[in-house]
Parts: structure tokens; sequence; C-alpha cells
């Protein structure tokens, strides 16, 4: 009787310490996807980021329920009025046109991380995760984009300046880093589950 009492406790210990280190993880992407809005490449309309980068490491890392969680939480924090949006915070943030990329990063992160789970651990399935990221990142940000521009703040804007400076300028360093993610989370990933 002792003995599985001993036992029980063990692995309720067990899930504690998984759960905190979990959480720290969780900490430290929202921490990197913090920095990585301020470490920006210039281009005209919406800065290019880090952020990217950062978030899709989560997925893949993390898995999508808790690389998502890492970016939900970045999200609350600067929507609190933390300055940790590449141009501030606060509630009011939600009016800027380029929010639309904060929401696709929390969703992306989910999706990519999910299909990494549940595909088998290679290259090319790392990539299709991280390019199918890459769309929903972009089809999100566009698509709010747009609404903002055109219905909310009265700046309007066609659909071809919206392609050429929300996509053409800005996809090709995200492409890089979603080659990038594939190649370092294949190298990384394994050394992590062996000290989990």
């Amino acid at each position: 009787m002792n003995d599985t009492n001993f036992s029980q406790n063990t692995v309720a210990s067990i899930r504690q310490k998984v759960s905190v280190q979990e959480l720290i993880y969780c900490g430290i992407f929202t921490a990197l996807i913090a920095v990585g809005a301020f470490i920006k490449v210039p281009v005209p309309v919406v800065p290019f980021t880090l952020q990217f980068l950062f978030t899709t490491l989560a997925g893949l890392l993390l898995g999508g329920k808790l690389g998502a969680f890492s970016v939900i939480a970045y999200l609350v924090l600067g929507l609190a009025g933390l300055p940790i949006f590449s141009e501030g915070g606060g509630i009011w943030y939600v009016f800027k046109p380029s929010f639309g990329y904060l929401i696709g990063f929390c969703i992306a992160t989910y999706v990519t991380g999910t299909m990494a789970e549940r595909m088998k651990f290679t290259i090319k399935n790392l990539l299709a995760a991280n390019f199918t990221g890459l769309l929903i990142v972009y089809a999100a940000g566009m698509v709010y984009y747009y609404i903002i521009c055109n219905f909310v703040i009265d700046t309007p804007i066609g659909v071809w300046p919206l392609f050429l400076y929300c996509f053409l300028l800005a996809v090709p360093g995200d492409i890089c880093l979603c080659i990038l993610c594939a190649f370092f989370v294949k190298r990384i990933k394994p050394l992590l589950q062996l000290n989990r």
C-alpha cells in the first residue's frame, strides 16, 4: 500500500516537473518572439522581422499547443500595454493593419507544430509544415491588412500594391527562414527529447 502511494506520488511529481519545464520553454519562446520583433530589416509598408523564425521554431520544438500558447502569451502581453510589438503595444494595436500577421503567427504556429508532430520527422515534412505555416501567416496578414486599410482607418490600398508590399517584398526572407528552421530543428530536436 505504501509502495503504491509512493509510486503515485512519484508519477504526480514527474508530471508536475514536466509541466513546469514546458512552461519554462513557453516563456523562453515568448521572450524570443518579443526580441524578434525588434530585429528588423527595413522593407516598405510591413517591416520584416525575425518573429516568424521564433514562432515557427516554437511550433516545431514545443508542438502545436504549447507553441501556440507561447504566441498567445506574447499577444496578451503586447495588447496589455507592454511595448513588445514591432511598433509598440496596447489594445489599440488591433487597428494597425499589420496586426493580422500576429494573428497569423498564432494560427501558423499551431498548424506547423501539429503537422510536425503527426508526420515522420524528415526534412521534407518539416519544410512542408513550415511552408504551410508561412502561407497561413501571409494569408491572415494580407486579408487583415486589406480590411483595416479599406474599411476601418480609411487609407485604401489596392490588391496589387497589397500583394507587392505585403507579400512579394517580404516573403523571400521568410522562405529562407523556413529552410533554416527545418535543418536546425532536424538536428536539435532529438537532443531536446533526450533531455526530457
